[in-house]
Order: structure tokens, then sequence, then C-alpha cells
């Protein structure tokens, strides 16, 4: 019996998925159908949650099949990463006309990055603050303390690494190995890599002009088929969003929510704070922040769903050049970097938020002025290594806890709601890289305003 009801919970994904092409027929905007595939997810997660409950064999089998559309449509976006990006930075930089331009647009970005991130690390600690947040408010359950134990083995696991040696983790020794994304800093490999072979392709210019040409001409015509690859992919965006929406939802445990509702809605707190600083820091740069959000809907939604930093690059750079006026080289390394460093809400917000929680459990005031400073500052310089360690939230909280001197078993006391959490903290962390690579765009002189002033220029121009 078990199994019809999976066969009606498929057609049912089935008749939603060709409402979203129905719609596409009819040239609704992009961003309308990402944010129908949200809402209709939401719906059918509820829906499977009160008909067959939490865990019911029914959802799990039923799920497994929707991961087809989600996870797949996930493992299509981490396919393009690499070609992206290694193509888009390759010729970005032949196309510089001086070398020097490459080092004030990295400094520019990763500069953002890791300040943005030291601001979140503020914030973390005020909403904490705020809401009275105490690790001993909570009861370990089970779950909890096995998801503790894991974290300390973790922690034995990486110990001895400090943060220098997860930085040099970014160099690449074996560019191949890097491109299959076999390690957790595989994509800044490639982009150091591609900065590498733009740089040699400039100084051959100066000497061998035939050659540089001959790759030159290499070079864009796999830019122009990668490109097309990337828009195919992102079309498949609102039926992702819709399975990626309905997992969450339907495997949502709504109970551990309720009890540790307090956390969440701190942590909500935080990271809407987190969201507004970043349109004041726009504003700052004389861009109008509005803007700004109209045209990073898509891809912050796509984000907020698939909980991947990572998998976003595609629509990340996307936006960024179709509708923020971002070029090439800024685009791809803001949502390079920003996928694996300088996170603001994974690496800022939710590791200062734990240390605050933890600290009253082992004795020491939260709102001692050294313990302050010492936890944002601990907290921005883990960020710009933690990508050497695996990446996410779980590792940040790892570094900054054991920095600190506090107990790393109290962290899992929170992952009933990680998931819920882990969406809002995504969202925020590619907002942070977008906004990277705009205001450096802006700073440097090289964005393009009319494309970001222009209504009409937006993502799904693209072809999508």
């Amino acid at each position: 019996m078990d199994n019809w009801f999976i066969v009606l919970n498929v057609f049912i994904l089935l008749a939603l998925i060709g409402l979203l092409i129905y719609m596409q027929k009819k040239h609704v905007a992009f961003s309308k159908r990402v944010f129908s595939g949200m809402g209709l997810g939401i719906l059918l997660g509820i829906m499977l949650q009160v008909a067959y409950g939490e865990g019911s064999d029914v959802v799990t089998g039923t799920l497994d099949w929707y991961g087809i559309v989600g996870s797949g449509y996930v493992r299509f976006l981490m396919l393009i990463v690499v070609p992206l990006v290694m193509v888009s930075i390759i010729r970005a930089i032949i196309n510089l006309n001086e070398t020097k331009q490459l080092g004030k647009m990295t400094a520019w970005i990763i500069g953002m990055l890791i300040s943005t991130t030291l601001i979140a690390a503020a914030v973390g600690i005020g909403s904490s603050l705020l809401f009275d947040l105490n690790a001993e408010q909570i009861e370990a359950g089970q779950e909890e303390t096995e998801r503790g134990i894991s974290m300390e083995e973790s922690f034995a696991s990486m110990e001895e690494e400090t943060t220098p040696q997860r930085i040099i983790n970014f160099i690449p020794n074996n560019i191949f190995l890097d491109m299959t994304g076999e390690r957790s800093t595989s994509v800044i490999a490639v982009v150091i890599f591609s900065v590498l072979v733009g740089i040699a392709t400039l100084g051959v210019r100066r000497k061998q002009t035939e050659q540089a040409e001959l790759f030159t001409k290499m070079v864009n015509a796999v830019f122009a088929i990668v490109m097309r690859l990337v828009t195919l992919i992102l079309r498949l965006t609102p039926f992702g969003v819709l399975a990626l929406m309905t997992n969450m939802v339907a495997s949502t445990n709504f109970a551990g929510i309720i009890q540790l509702g307090k956390f969440v809605i701190a942590s909500y707190v935080a990271l809407i704070a987190m969201f507004i600083i970043h349109m004041l820091i726009v504003s700052g740069f004389g861009l109008n922040p509005i803007t700004f959000v109209k045209k990073a809907i898509p891809v912050l939604g796509f984000a907020f769903t698939s909980r991947s930093s990572a998998g976003a690059i595609p629509l990340n750079v996307a936006t960024q050049k179709n509708a923020l006026g971002v070029e090439d080289g800024a685009a791809n390394m803001s949502a390079s970097f920003g996928a694996t460093m300088g996170q603001n809400a994974c690496a800022g917000i939710y590791p200062a938020m734990l240390a605050v929680m933890i600290a009253p459990t082992v004795d020491i005031d939260p709102l001692s002025i050294a313990f302050i400073v010492q936890l944002v500052l601990i907290t921005a310089i883990s960020s710009f290594g933690v990508a050497g360690v695996g990446g996410g939230a779980t590792f940040a909280a790892i570094i900054v806890l054991s920095s600190m001197g506090l107990p790393i078993a109290l962290a899992g006391l929170l992952i009933t709601v990680e998931p819920l959490i882990d969406m809002g903290r995504t969202a925020i962390n590619v907002n942070g890289s977008m906004l990277s690579g705009t205001v450096s765009s802006k700073a440097l002189g090289t964005l393009d305003e009319s494309i970001y002033s222009d209504k009409n220029a937006v993502v799904e121009n693209s072809g999508i």
C-alpha cells in the first residue's frame, strides 16, 4: 500500500513541475518561477508531513524519489562550477590591461569578505546577548549527545592544524585532483591556477603574440560553450527549488524547532540584521540597495532552499554579470572565494552566537570586553582558513570554540534546528559574496552602472 502512496506523491510533484513549465511557456519572470517553486515546495512538504507523519516509510520513500530532481539539480550545478570558474577567470585576466588590476581586485574582494565577517561576528554576539541565550537551558537527548561526541572527534582529527596551515591548503599541488572537487579548498585552488594561467598568457602575449592570440581564441570558444551550458542548467532552477524545499519541509522536526524556538528566532534576527548591514554598505558605495535586492532574489532563493554556497556559484556569477553589471573577473572571484572563505553567517554569526551561549557553562562572563574582542578577532581570522578543514558552520564553530577554550560538544545541542537555520545562513553567505563582487567593481571603476540601474537587465536575460 505504501508504494501506491509513493507513486501518487511522485505524480503530484510531476504535476507541479508541469505547472512551472507552463509558467515558463507563458514567459513568467524567472524570479517569480523560482519563488513559485519555493512556495509550492513548502505546501507540498507540509502536506506530506500532515498526511503521513515525519519520518514515516511513505515520506522517506517519497523524498528519495524527489531527490532525483532536487539533488540531481545541485549535482548539475556542481558539475559546471570548475569549468565556469576556470575559463571565466582566465578570460577575464587575459582582458586586463595590467596585472596590477588583478591584485587590487583580489585585495578588495577578500578584504570585503573578511571585514563583513568581522561585523557579522559582532552581530551574532549582540543577538545572543539580546535574547539571553545560554546552553545550560537546552536539554540534551541521545541525538544531541551523539552529535557532540562526533564534533569532539572531528576536532581531534584537526587539532594540530593551525590557521596558517589551513591557508596553505588553498595552494594547489595537483590541479587535476582539485578539478575533481576532491578537497574542501578545491574551488579556491582552481581560482589560483586560473589566475596563474591568465598571468602567463599576458606574459606570452608580449613576446609570442601569435601563440597568445591562438590560446585566447580557444579560451573564448570554450567560454561561449560553457556559458551556454550554464544557461541550460540554470533553466532547471525552479524545479530544483521545488523539490529541495519539499524535502526540507517534509523532513523537518517541528517539535525540535519549537523546543529551540528562542535560538531560531535569535539566529534569524541576527541574519536579518546582517542583511540590512549589507544593504547599508551597498548604499554607502552610491548604489541603490533596493535594485540590488530585486536582482539578487533568484540566487538568494536558490541558496535558501539548497543550503549550498558552492552550488550557487553559477547562478551567483550569472546574476552579478547580467543583472548587476559586475565584470567577469570580479564576479567569478567573489562567488568562488565567498563559497569557501569569509562566510558572514556560517563563519561569523553562528560560531559567535555559540561562543556566547556556551561561555557561562564554564564560568566565563560573555559581557566581558576582553572576551568579546577576542571572540570577534578569532572569528574573523578563522573564517579565512575554515575551508581548509572542510568548510561549513560546524567546522567554523569547532575552530572558534576550541580557540576560545570552550567545550565543543555543547554545540551538538542544536542539531534539530540546524537545517532550518542553515537555509538563512547560506542565503546571507551568498549575499555577502555578491556584495563583495559588486562593491569591489564599483570601487575599482569597473562596474557597469547602466546595467546595474537597468530594470530590464536581470538574470533571465541570459536566456533562462
